[in-house]
């Protein structure tokens, strides 16, 4: 009986040993952050909810509070053009530390002042 609770304890410990070094490689905590940012867009210009964020997935809600139709482009990704009174939702995946430049490709809109940076990870 002392054997089986003895391979069995090892087992358990072998199954976290292995679980931590797929969660944390390299001794590093592994990143499973999901953070949420509302991006409210008007005439010209937006408002982030928040402009930092940590590694791992970061959803941008853009909700167009303006009279003009808007998008958000971010990490070589964008929105939809959306109309007044809509919103879109826009998902990238952070790995390292960057400063992620943002706009609206509404031609013009960007040089009015829809632009910025946005500091991940």
């Amino acid at each position: 009986m002392k054997r089986v609770v003895g391979v069995f304890v090892a087992a358990v410990l072998a199954a976290v040993v292995l679980v931590a070094g797929v969660l944390a490689p390299g001794g590093e905590a592994a990143s499973t952050a999901t953070t949420r940012v509302t991006v409210k867009a008007s005439e010209f210009k937006y408002v982030l909810s928040r402009k930092t964020a940590p590694k791992g997935t970061v959803i941008f809600t853009l909700v167009n509070k303006g009279k003009l139709p808007h998008d958000f482009k971010i990490a070589g990704k964008k929105t939809a053009v959306i109309k007044p009174g809509k919103s879109a939702i826009l998902r990238i995946t952070v790995l390292k530390k960057s400063k992620l430049a943002y706009l609206c490709t509404v031609p013009g809109h960007a040089p009015a002042g829809m632009k910025g940076a946005f500091a991940a990870g």
